[in-house]
């Protein structure tokens, strides 16, 4: 049963509903298990006798297609397209559910020896098809995977199990122990620490706190031939690459990240925010570089267009900035001086404890941006989130916004700067299209197709935080070069049977073109 729990936080976070995720909205009024696969390619079909093996050696195993429906469904808009269609995107496949690592290693062992593909899942918030099993075989449900292991409250240091969920992971980390992670993504409560690791993932305190692979010290991995290793484990060392940062967003593609060592911190008890005003978003990402290149780390420096600022705040007539921070007084209001210095220079203060009481409210409510738009049958919203240099963020954001607009079907695109940091920041783009219903995917793509034409020219990092997945695959090889193939080969070395994860990240994959 789920239960409504409170978690103090730094800015007085207020509720979550703690407990396992449900599934996205949309999935009430859609048909299961009817339709054909609307994102599965060649799939691979489990042998019998494979099955009975991973019932030796897993927690429990599923074969229903009711049941790898709903337990394959993410949040991702390509695969609501299908569903909403009653096409379901993966209902081939065999679910198997692990409680530790030796069954993860068991079940990796075993479907090394036959060649059947596994795809590492647990919460099933990504946003881009990354633990969609589209070639059928093996669904690997690391939910199991779900305590906290140990806590060195000296080096402020947790071993945790990669499938506890935020919400719970959080709860016990204040309630046992008096610290916090400061990693509050969206997904928060319908997301995994593991989930978090394998996509790089961030939360809206990472200017403060800084992204998932920051936090990292350690992690454990076991490999695509059921082989085990640790990587990590020490503040900074010279012994070689970080092998850490191999896996760490590789998306269950290199291995399968079992348990990690997380840094936290102890509950903050100050917070403070201020809240400004841009004529337009240019100058307001500028006020952002001089706050961070002066050393200016708050925790939230948030900056949104006119249309974001008029959703959000009921300010269309700006680019609101919010600035809050929390932690040590004495650091928080330097954090705060700083800001308020570089900002009172474009234009005065606005209501700051209304914007930041508006966004504490609001915060985590998903699709937000889409609002004054009514949805009808070919209604379609997305987000992207990207990266640049100072240097090239005016111009990008003033070109995917007009890309995404050219688009026939587009009703609008606008966006916000999300993180922050001293050579750059990630802009968190939303777009929303309404088109004829059967062009849905078509539009879908055009819009990707016309936005990453634009990174890719400028330099831009693809993602920020939500990772690739299915839906930036095709983009990768272009955009990391020369390197692309380097990673191949990691890939290759790493699991050369190329059962993890595969169809994911560009890379090639035996089981399809």
């Amino acid at each position: 049963m789920i239960s409504r729990q409170t978690i103090t936080n730094p800015f007085n976070r207020g509720d979550y509903i703690v407990g396992a995720p449900t599934p996205a909205k949309w999935a009430k009024n859609t048909p299961i298990g009817t339709g054909d696969a609307s994102l599965q390619g060649r799939v691979v079909e489990v042998p019998a006798q494979v099955i009975e093996d991973l019932r030796g050696v897993a927690e429990a195993v599923y074969t229903d297609r009711d049941d790898v429906v709903a337990r394959t469904r993410d949040w991702w808009a390509g695969t609501m397209i299908g569903e909403t269609d009653g096409r379901p995107a993966t209902p081939d496949a065999v679910i198997v559910e692990v409680v530790d690592a030796d069954q993860v290693a068991a079940v990796l062992r075993i479907c090394h020896a036959a060649g059947i593909p596994v795809t590492a899942s647990a919460g099933r918030s990504n946003v881009t098809g990354a633990a969609l099993p589209v070639h059928g075989g093996v669904v690997l449900d690391l939910c199991g995977l779900n305590r906290i292991v140990s806590f060195d409250a000296e080096s402020l240091v947790v071993d945790v199990e990669a499938g506890m969920f935020g919400d719970l992971f959080e709860k016990e980390l204040q309630e046992t122990h008096g610290v916090t992670t400061g990693h509050w993504p969206s997904a928060f409560a319908v997301s995994t620490v593991g989930g978090w690791i394998a996509c790089r993932g961030a939360g809206q305190l990472s200017t403060r706190y800084g992204k998932i692979e920051d936090m990292v010290v350690g992690i454990d991995v076991v490999h695509a031939d059921g082989t085990r290793a640790t990587y990590g484990d020490y503040p900074r060392a010279a012994t070689g690459p970080d092998l850490r940062q191999i896996f760490i967003g590789s998306e269950g593609t290199l291995g399968v990240i079992v348990s990690a060592r997380i840094r936290v911190h102890p509950l903050p008890t100050y917070a403070k925010a201020l809240a400004f005003g841009f004529d337009t978003f240019a100058e307001g990402l500028d006020a952002c570089r001089k706050i961070m290149q002066r050393g200016a780390t708050p925790a939230v420096l948030r900056l949104y267009d006119k249309l974001e600022s008029g959703v959000h705040f009921d300010h269309p007539e700006t680019n609101l900035l919010l600035i809050a921070d929390e932690g040590d007084p004495i650091l928080v209001d330097a954090m705060l001086k700083v800001s308020e210095e570089v900002c009172l220079s474009y234009g005065p203060e606005l209501d700051s404890d209304a914007v930041f009481e508006r966004w504490l409210r609001d915060r985590m409510l998903v699709g937000k941006s889409s609002d004054g738009f009514t949805p009808g049958p070919g209604f379609v919203a997305d987000t992207l989130e990207m990266a640049g240099s100072w240097t090239a963020l005016g111009e990008v954001y003033d070109e995917v916004v007009a890309a995404i607009q050219a688009v026939p079907g587009t009703l609008a695109a606008s966006a916000h700067q999300s993180h922050a940091y001293t050579d750059g920041a990630c802009v968190y783009f939303s777009l929303r299209g309404d088109v004829d219903r059967p062009r849905r995917r078509d539009w879908y793509r055009a819009v990707w197709d016309a936005a990453n034409e634009v990174l890719i020219r400028h330099g831009a990092a693809l993602s920020h935080h939500h990772g690739c997945g299915l839906l930036r695959g095709p983009y990768l090889p272009a955009a990391l070069g020369a390197g692309f193939d380097t990673f191949a080969k990691v890939k290759a070395t790493l699991d050369p049977a190329g059962i993890l994860n595969p169809g994911k990240l560009g890379l090639p994959n035996r089981f399809d073109a």
